[in-house]
């Protein structure tokens, strides 16, 4: 493995990997973010259609005869 690093800059390989690593976590972030399930600042939007189908039935009115 001491080889390997006689190749390359240690601390030139461990700032290219940070830049890397921060890239992919600022990557993965932004696409949840636009995600309407896990955007945690603005919260789930709930489809219109969803909440007219969850919304409770009327009260039932008695029959008059």
């Amino acid at each position: 493995m001491w080889r390997v690093w006689r190749l390359y800059d240690p601390l030139r390989a461990m700032v290219v990997q940070g830049i890397f690593l921060f890239g992919l976590a600022a990557m993965i972030h932004l696409i949840l973010l636009s995600t309407n399930k896990f955007n945690w600042l603005d919260g789930a939007k709930k489809a219109p259609a969803a909440a007219a189908q969850n919304a409770p039935l009327p009260a039932a009115t008695p029959k008059s005869s």
